[in-house]
């Protein structure tokens, strides 16, 4: 392990526990910035696969999305 991965190592860990899952959330927001568009695209596409799929378990339609979409649009425009 190099000396700054011991640094960061040990930076992390004077952490509340609390705050560890913002680091761990700040990580994967770098990491996505350095995978190629293949990667960042097949990574949307199996978001999207379980959204849907979540949605189904949920019954939420199409028709329910879009009328919350204008339920919000119109209390912005109030």
């Amino acid at each position: 392990m190099t000396e700054l991965e011991q640094t960061i190592i040990r930076e992390i860990s004077t952490l509340p526990k609390s705050r560890l899952p913002d680091v761990l959330k700040y990580i994967r927001f770098i990491k996505i910035g350095l995978a190629d568009k293949d990667e960042i695209d097949r990574r949307f596409d199996e978001s999207w696969t379980r959204v849907r799929a979540r949605a189904k378990e949920l019954n939420i339609t199409q028709e329910d999305i879009d009328a919350e979409i204008r339920v919000v649009r119109e209390d912005k425009n109030r």
